[in-house]
């Protein structure tokens, strides 16, 4: 899994955060610790959308 950075702060209720390099990818939790697993977990949902269950992956350089 790729690195990215997550930039986050303490909303009224629920810690809210998105990832800096896919902007559109937002979401909340309880605790810090919640709010980094929602956001692992909409990454992978967006990374894998349409993505059929067997898959293979090569890494390439550019």
């Amino acid at each position: 899994m790729p690195k990215l950075t997550v930039i986050y702060w303490r909303g009224e209720k629920y810690y809210l955060g998105k990832i800096l390099e896919h902007p559109e990818i937002m979401t909340q939790g309880e605790t810090v610790e919640e709010l980094l697993e929602n956001i692992k977990d909409a990454y992978l949902l967006m990374v894998f959308d349409e993505v059929p269950e067997h898959y293979e992956i090569k890494e390439i350089s550019v």
